[in-house]
């Protein structure tokens, strides 16, 4: 396994996850006690350290080909490695779900992460956290087609183009 394409991966992983947790848009506030009492109820209403548990298993999966490159031998080796990936991840959730706390205090005010809070407590924000999971796999999937498709067609287009210009 090559450690830079590890340590882009794990990297790569820690965006996606603050993507992930961190989809509403800021607002502009300044972090008080108050609002850092909010974010902390807001942050265990949204479920974000089960989040952080439920995704980070999808994103290595789909780092996996990338990573191990068809090698058996890698394959096994990042598969023996997964346990100690997802328990270095579990430690290190509190110390991320924190941050993600004061992130939403220094951004809203503590009446909108109670808004936030009361949505999320609500049937259907249950609903939401519920399916969330399911719908990160999926939309994860929709996003590698996706990628796929576009690259194809970005190849087959810039052939194209090249050979117009005379080069093969």
């Amino acid at each position: 396994m090559n450690p830079s394409r590890v340590c882009s991966a794990v990297s790569l992983i820690a965006g996606l996850l603050a993507l992930a947790l961190l989809w509403t848009a800021p607002a502009i506030a300044q972090s008080n006690p108050e609002a850092e009492a909010a974010a902390k109820e807001l942050i265990i209403a949204m479920r974000a350290d089960q989040q952080v548990k439920n995704v980070f298993p999808i994103i290595m999966q789909q780092l996996r080909p990338m990573i191990t490159q068809n090698n058996p031998d890698a394959a096994r080796d990042f598969d023996a490695l997964m346990p100690i990936a997802l328990g270095l991840m579990n430690e290190r959730t509190v110390e991320f779900v924190g941050a993600i706390a004061a992130s939403y205090a220094r951004n809203f005010s503590a009446d909108e992460l109670r808004q936030v809070s009361a949505f999320y407590n609500s049937p259907i924000g249950q609903k939401l956290l519920d399916k969330q999971p399911a719908l990160l796999q999926e939309s994860a999937v929709i996003g590698q087609k996706f990628g796929q498709g576009v690259a194809a067609d970005l190849q087959k287009r810039m052939t194209e183009e090249m050979r117009k210009r005379g080069h093969n």
